[in-house]
């Protein structure tokens, strides 16, 4: 699975993503990210790509730096592939979401990172395939929604998580019917006068079970 990432501050991702498991699966090649600094692809003398906007106040990403982007990475490419806007609204991430996503945006995909909190609306219309929000509040810049979302992603690619089974018996999983997950314990069996539930501790496997699945918060 390949991302390229538009983006005006790619340095913004090198902690995240030289990070535990993401970093583990770059390392396999599980997963791989490039980046486009969308500065470099503007014709104003100091790079500058935003101007202010029409009819409101505040600034915007112009279009061209942009498109003259999207049309460099298409034609590189050599065919058309979903183009995923991060956007402060619209189309709420949630665990489903993420699965189909997942199933359907597998390969390749084209992220913008906005600044401020919308893009031109003639880039969406164009070239944007896909809008999604990890919340309905407003980011200064919205790396940190692509940081989530390629995160949540690519949890899902066999061999990324090191215990694969996880991902079946988790919070907002299919099987436990998109409900939050059961509490957790591990050792030492009482801490600050607090016990680990006896039926955890019994081996009775099918008490266990019934124990989590009655337990779903």
């Amino acid at each position: 699975m390949k991302f390229h990432i538009l983006t005006i501050f790619p340095e913004a991702f090198d902690s995240y993503f030289s990070s535990s498991i993401l970093w583990n699966a770059i390392d396999k090649w599980l997963f791989w990210v490039e980046f486009y600094k969308i500065n470099d692809f503007s014709e104003k003398k100091f790079k500058h790509i935003d101007d202010k906007a029409y009819g409101m106040h505040g600034q915007v990403i112009s279009p061209e730096p942009l498109a003259k982007a999207l049309d460099f990475i298409l034609d590189k490419i050599g065919n058309k592939v979903p183009v995923i806007y991060l956007t402060p609204s619209w189309n709420l991430l949630n665990q489903e979401k993420i699965e189909n996503y997942y199933e359907s945006l597998w390969k390749e995909v084209i992220i913008i990172c906005g600044h401020y909190e919308w893009i031109d609306q003639r880039i969406r219309e164009i070239y944007v395939t896909h809008e999604i929000s990890i919340g309905e509040y407003v980011l200064s810049s919205w790396e940190l929604s692509a940081m989530v979302f390629i995160d949540s992603f690519v949890r899902n690619i066999p061999e990324v998580l090191w215990n694969p089974d996880s991902l079946e018996e988790e919070s907002f999983s299919k099987k436990l019917n998109r409900k939050k997950e059961y509490p957790v314990y591990t050792r030492p069996k009482t801490f600050r006068n607090l016990d680990v539930p006896d039926i955890l501790t019994s081996w009775n496997h099918a008490e266990i079970e019934k124990w989590k699945f009655n337990n779903l918060q």
